[in-house]
């Protein structure tokens, strides 16, 4: 079953106006599906196959020929080398739109390529999971009874919503599995992936709570430049956001700590091991809902134009 996302018509607009449309987001939260669902025309090549990542990158030329435009290509953060080549060839032929549609979930490391070699020429959008919105048009958002609980702690990845017998914590398991072993290598040398997923864990307790590095840091018995290049990982992988303040002074906007929320509250109430069952007594309930209402605000805002900013506000006295 195909879920119709609201990013859509952004996306469509953007493929006739840009030489190149750029989607990022978490993994799973279904680029590939959504943009072969919109673009079935064009070509596919996924760089999440080692291969073929391997032969993007030295021999992006080659490569490129092998498979002209349109062309999408998933997880294009593998093969940096293939940014150059692509603005070449989209400046062969700056005039005609829509040529590459490029992928990845890994936010930072993108954008840092998309900046140095695909400025004013492509234009950049990020999905989130699943919203009530979309839930909704799809006839299964569960409003029944303890329906609005079972969202809360199963979360909104596509596929979990898709096929509605998958177990939820099979799914998590799996995700953080593959997360660790795949993006946090990917990205950052971690000496001990068991001392991160400690850190992960002890970050889900603290969202929707200001971020306090050197506390955190205290708890998982690592530095605090450890605490800070794990953040780093996790927001370049789509699966935290830092809320910053708001300040009449923008300066003090930057200066004053962030509150941290997990992108998902599915994910957030697996690693605090909630289920609905127990999610109405677990002091974590105010939590949970926060972040799921949060995430909420940011799809609204992110799928229309003209997008607004979100801050959170604490006086004095808070």
């Amino acid at each position: 079953m195909f879920l119709d996302r609201e990013i859509r018509n952004l996306l469509l607009k953007a493929a006739d106006q840009f030489p190149v449309v750029v989607l990022t987001g978490a993994r799973q939260a279904g680029k590939t599906t959504v943009l072969q669902n919109l673009f079935p025309h064009y070509r596919y090549v996924s760089l999440d196959l080692p291969s073929l990542a391997e032969q993007a990158e030295r021999d992006p030329e080659t490569f490129l020929s092998a498979n002209p435009p349109p062309l999408i290509v998933d997880e294009v953060q593998y093969a940096p080398g293939l940014f150059r080549h692509i603005k070449a060839a989209v400046d062969r032929n700056r005039h005609s739109n829509g040529q590459y549609i490029l992928t990845g979930s890994q936010h930072f490391i993108l954008m840092k390529n998309i900046s140095d070699s695909l400025a004013g020429r492509a234009a950049v959008f990020e999905l989130e999971n699943l919203s009530i919105i979309e839930l909704d048009k799809a006839g299964i958002f569960p409003t029944k009874g303890k329906g609005l609980y079972r969202l809360l702690c199963r979360g909104e990845f596509p596929e979990l919503w898709r096929n509605q017998t998958m177990d939820s914590n099979t799914f998590y398991t799996s995700y953080l599995v593959t997360y660790l072993e795949r993006d946090v290598r990917q990205i950052l040398q971690v000496t001990s992936l068991r001392d991160f997923e400690r850190f992960i864990r002890l970050l889900a307790a603290r969202s929707g709570s200001i971020l306090n590095k050197t506390d955190l840091a205290k708890d998982v018995g690592v530095s605090s430049k450890a605490i800070n290049d794990w953040i780093s990982v996790l927001q370049a992988s789509g699966q935290i956001i830092l809320l910053e303040p708001w300040f009449a002074n923008f300066g003090k906007r930057l200066v004053r700590s962030p509150k941290i929320y997990f992108r998902d509250c599915g994910l957030l109430s697996f690693l605090l091991g909630i289920d609905e069952t127990i999610l109405d007594r677990s002091p974590f309930k105010g939590a949970i809902w926060e972040t799921f209402l949060f995430a909420e605000l940011r799809k609204t805002d992110a799928y229309r134009e003209g997008q607004g900013r979100i801050w959170y506000y604490r006086d004095q006295n808070a």
